[in-house]
């Protein structure tokens, strides 16, 4: 049987950075292939080819064992190829019929065109189980649901071959199991599925075969029943990875945040949070745990300065933080980071980065202050020789200073964010989800990062949706459940089930 996809020495270059060089490996079809490798190692420059995003500069395409030069991605779904972007394409005051027809409406009678489209849509929501309402509004829906729109998209499209970019990067784990199911329905429909994770667990689950890819190459080609996450590591990385991490015994010191009777209600008067009590002391992390969309996003805006509560009080090395009578939180993020608490947020691209700024203008963003001579302008070798210092200490790749940092890998604009507000040597450092969508390698150098800070008695409040990531940092865990603190347990006491219980809402008590 000719393979659904043939990549035979696949060569981009943006600039001097070499995206993709000689690539050549095929995908089986009627398989679930996984495509791994570091941040920036060329998995979606080459899976963008694929759907058409990017030209190749050299080498040759077959889908079903027929060359083809495809341009643009329109030509991409004519061949049957859907692709599911890490960031949604989804118009969110829309319903999910409106977004399923976008560039795709049929001519003028769209009344009937609808009629149609949402009956297409019932019948293939039935078939792959997808569970989604035709005409939901997207922005009511969950993120696991918003992911089963783009896949009925592709369905709808008669997508046979169907890209997946970090899937799961935000989802819960029942929403992870859910989509591996309609994945395997997929599958016996005889389609092809390409998933590009850096989850090696999820590798070792869903997929028949598995490319690794460093440094723009195939580092390595293996049937996944005949290979381990040990071994896919160390072929994506290109040396061993530590599972535990060095650190310091627990000493904690004095505490830095305290958080009294916080409440936060909407413009309806529905709490978002109610009565959260925390501390956080020097050299420790606290991590909160718990299902996204449980309040953990909003305590951590009020507490970074985004977003103003409702009533409650909030001290940072016994002051109370200046939320005052203010109408709005503006200016406070600025005046917070003066205080010393510095804000990695869970959105980089909406909340960490400017995309169309370059590496070293996102290096001082929020800080520029502190990198004015004594005329009050920009020292720009300053800037620059602290931009090629942290782009060394943190690995960042390219160390291009000057490149667009939109043109950087999720995880390497993880680490320029990262790089930044440590850099500026926080008391407090927030933390939200620190490794959404990096590789195992990155996560390796971010959980360093943070434990070394924590040894060096900054207090570090961190906010995840990964157990194993909780565990592998935390001193402490505070639990979340719609809106308020369920439980709090100590490392030595970390238990999953007791956690997935208290993530569910049942109360400590």
């Amino acid at each position: 049987m000719q393979p659904a996809v043939e990549f035979r020495n696949i060569s981009k270059v943006f600039g001097p950075v070499q995206a993709n060089a000689d690539v050549s490996f095929s995908i089986a079809k009627g398989s679930i292939h996984g495509v791994i490798g570091e941040n920036g190692a060329g998995k979606s420059t080459l899976m963008s080819i694929l759907y058409g995003y990017y030209n190749a500069d050299s080498g040759q395409l077959l889908i079903d064992g027929v060359e083809q030069n495809i341009r643009t991605s329109h030509e991409a779904i004519a061949l049957g190829i859907g692709m599911v972007h890490q960031h949604f394409m989804l118009v969110e005051n829309m319903t999910v019929l409106d977004n399923v027809m976008l560039g795709a409406e049929g001519g003028f009678k769209l009344a009937a065109r609808r009629a149609e489209t949402e009956a297409a849509l019932r019948e293939i929501c039935a078939r792959y189980r997808l569970d989604v309402d035709p005409l939901a509004t997207i922005h009511d829906l969950s993120v696991g649901a918003q992911q089963r729109v783009e896949i009925l998209k592709q369905i709808y499209r008669s997508a046979n071959i169907l890209i997946l970019d970090e899937p799961t990067a935000v989802l819960t784990a029942q929403e992870t199991a859910s989509l591996f199911e309609i994945l395997r329905l997929f599958k016996e429909q005889g389609k092809t599925i390409i998933l590009i994770t850096h989850k090696l667990q999820e590798i070792m689950d869903i997929t028949d075969q598995v490319t690794v890819m460093r440094a723009g190459r195939v580092a390595g080609a293996v049937t996944t029943l005949q290979t381990s996450k040990e071994q896919l590591a160390n072929m994506m990385v290109g040396r061993p990875i530590e599972g535990n991490l060095p650190r310091a015994p627990y000493n904690p010191g004095q505490p830095v945040l305290q958080v009294s009777n916080l409440q936060l209600e909407d413009a309806n008067k529905v709490k978002l949070l109610a009565d959260i009590d925390l501390t956080v002391r020097a050299g420790e992390i606290v991590a909160i745990a718990g299902v996204s969309g449980n309040g953990q996003s909003e305590l951590m805006e009020i507490l970074s300065g985004m977003r103003l509560p409702t009533s409650g009080k909030v001290e940072l090395e016994g002051r109370e933080l200046p939320f005052g009578r203010r109408a709005n939180a503006d200016g406070l993020p600025a005046a917070f980071r003066d205080l010393g608490i510095g804000h990695v947020p869970e959105d980089r691209l909406r909340d960490g980065v400017i995309k169309d700024f370059s590496v070293m203008q996102n290096t001082v963003f929020g800080y520029q202050n502190r990198v004015r001579n004594r005329w009050g302008l920009f020292d720009f070798d300053a800037i620059a020789k602290r931009c090629a210092h942290l782009l060394e200490a943190f690995d960042v790749r390219p160390k291009d200073p000057n490149v667009r940092i939109g043109l950087l890998s999720g995880g390497n604009q993880q680490k320029v964010v990262i790089a930044r507000e440590v850099s500026a040597s926080p008391k407090l450092l927030l933390v939200g989800q620190p490794t959404r969508g990096v590789d195992i390698g990155t996560i390796e150098s971010i959980h360093t990062q943070l434990l070394r800070l924590r040894d060096e008695g900054v207090a570090i409040l961190l906010v995840s949706v990964e157990l194993e990531e909780v565990r592998a940092l935390a001193d402490r865990i505070v639990v979340m459940s719609g809106g308020r603190v369920t439980g709090e347990l100590k490392i030595d006491e970390f238990d999953t089930t007791r956690i997935g219980l208290l993530m569910g809402g049942m109360h400590r008590s």
